[in-house]
């Protein structure tokens, strides 16, 4: 072993130490012969060029294993923690407390994606079978819950495509076209409104009712308002909706009183190759002449490579973007994971891939925090679907391992 590596490794091994004594039972730490500590030692996302001033995301020990094909993860504004479970014979929400001990399980058909809004109404995608001129239809569906905390849950609405876009109150069901539509991500803003991503096979330009490749606007009271008609859901630009498959606000949890972001903007994700940019801002801008329009945040292509050598912007960054989130404290960190490239990316708000070096690094650009590879090791996923952060602890849905991964910034291991 090198002397670098050597440093490297006690460095490591003083993170580990610190965190296990802060947070008690959070980590576990074994001796050198644990094979999790080994993978921890081996596969730690640090950057080769760094000596003992090491930045990066250590796991939270134990991981949260015993799930089928857990698709999203979320931590709720009633600090509950959501794993949408999609495989197996009962899809549902496992509720779980912060520990990651289960509280509960809430059957729900189809389940895929998961969030929460400030009246602590949970809203989950799934499916819903229904009958039409005598046939049955498994269609996309968003369920609304409230209770979910607790051990009485209550359903107490569900929206249903097409019924649930205004667009199509005058178009005839499309059958199977219809039944390929899949909900893919909900990003709720301050007011308790919400916008609603969409995919699907239609997308004429022509027609009256909107694409199906679309983001839908919501009203806190669940109506429909329409949809943002400028998204081009079949050609690659700065505002397209190419068969998107997740959303962010800048709204997150935990509740405040003050300083929730009141921003209307949000971070949509594109799973088609031919998407060039598969993460993008679009920003809302309310003029009280025009009204509200929405538009594309062409600033992210300002690539600044003094100050970092990865942009979010760049052309083909991302193969399949499976969901995204955005710290809402004073990091603004981006996460995104990747299934097909089995990744976590993190950027900052200015579009910059990693995080802000330490202050005694004499670094001046972004160290790259991100990391990932196919495998079943702590720094390693398998199709990983969902992504979240609550208190500066980010939470993976590792999908094909069947586990929910958590980390913390090495820098952030004494807050």
């Amino acid at each position: 072993m090198s002397r670098l590596d050597e440093i490297k490794r006690l460095s490591l091994l003083g993170l580990l130490a610190g965190s296990l004594l802060l947070t008690g039972c959070d980590f576990l730490f074994g001796s050198k012969q644990d094979d999790t500590v080994d993978d921890v030692l081996r596969q730690g996302a640090i950057d080769p060029n760094l000596t003992q001033n090491i930045i990066g995301y250590v796991p939270i020990l134990p991981i949260w294993g015993g799930f089928i094909n857990p698709t999203d993860v979320f931590v709720g504004y009633d600090e509950m923690v959501y794993v949408v479970e999609n495989g197996g014979p009962n899809p549902g929400l496992h509720v779980l407390d912060l520990k990651g001990d289960r509280q509960n399980f809430i059957p729900i058909t189809g389940a895929f994606k998961v969030t929460q809004d400030r009246m602590l109404r949970t809203f989950v995608v799934g499916r819903v079978n229904e009958e039409r001129n005598g046939e049955i239809f498994n269609l996309p569906a968003l369920y609304v819950l409230t209770g979910t905390g607790t051990l009485n849950p209550q359903f107490i609405d569900t929206l249903v495509h097409p019924r649930n876009d205004i667009s199509r109150n005058n178009t005839n069901f499309r059958g199977i076209f219809d039944e390929q539509v899949e909900f893919t991500g909900i990003a709720v803003t301050h007011d308790n409104a919400f916008y609603l991503s969409r995919r699907g096979p239609s997308n004429s330009l022509t027609s009256t009712a909107t694409p199906d490749n679309a983001v839908l606007i919501y009203r806190e009271d669940l109506s429909n308002n329409g949809s943002i008609r400028n998204l081009t859901p079949t050609t690659s630009s700065l505002r397209s909706a190419m068969s998107l498959s997740g959303m962010a606000s800048f709204l997150a949890p935990p509740q405040l009183v003050f300083g929730m972001s009141e921003s209307k903007d949000f971070f949509m994700l594109q799973s088609n190759p031919a998407a060039e940019y598969k993460a993008l801002w679009i920003r809302q801008l309310d003029n009280p002449e025009t009204g509200i329009s929405f538009i594309e945040n062409s600033s992210m292509l300002n690539f600044d490579t003094s100050r970092a050598d990865r942009f979010l912007y760049e052309g083909f960054r991302f193969s399949r973007p499976a969901d995204i989130c955005i710290a809402p404290d004073e990091t603004g960190y981006i996460f995104i994971v990747d299934s097909e490239r089995d990744s976590l990316y993190q950027f900052t708000r200015l579009g910059f891939e990693g995080v802000n070096p330490p202050p005694a690094a004499g670094l001046t650009k972004q160290v790259i925090a991100s990391f990932g590879g196919r495998g079943a090791g702590p720094f390693q996923f398998n199709q990983p679907k969902g992504v979240d952060y609550f208190r500066r602890v980010v939470y993976v849905a590792d999908s094909g391992n069947g586990r929910i991964l958590r980390y913390k910034l090495s820098s952030d291991l004494e807050r």
